[in-house]
């Protein structure tokens, strides 16, 4: 991979950060117990602890996508970036720019 691909690998991840990082205030914001004094009928709360797992379930999703996207820039200089963990071949640069926290082909990652 040369110094180009590399410079917009990190940008692209950057602005993967700051997406993330805006979807995961927005499903804390979510995720807030619900306040037994709020006037809603069962019904209504029960679908809102519904709702209020499946945000937790979110939650935790993108938080490990943060984690693996700081990984992933902090070895984007590894000689070994954009190399297939499993298969060792390299990953096409367009699914690195697609999913830059992948760290297997497509291929290997079915």
């Amino acid at each position: 991979m040369n110094d180009d691909e590399l410079k917009d690998i990190k940008i692209i991840i950057n602005q993967e950060i700051d997406k993330t990082v805006q979807s995961i205030n927005n499903y804390r914001e979510l995720t807030k117990p619900i306040a037994p004094e709020n006037a809603i009928g069962r019904v209504s709360r029960m679908d809102a602890i519904n709702n209020k797992s499946i945000n937790e379930a979110a939650l935790r999703k993108v938080e490990q996508k943060l984690k693996n996207l700081n990984i992933t820039l902090s070895n984007l200089y590894e000689p070994d970036f954009g190399i297939c963990a499993k298969c060792k071949n390299n990953i096409p640069i367009n699914r690195i720019m697609l999913m830059p926290h992948s760290r297997f082909c497509v291929n290997c990652a079915l």
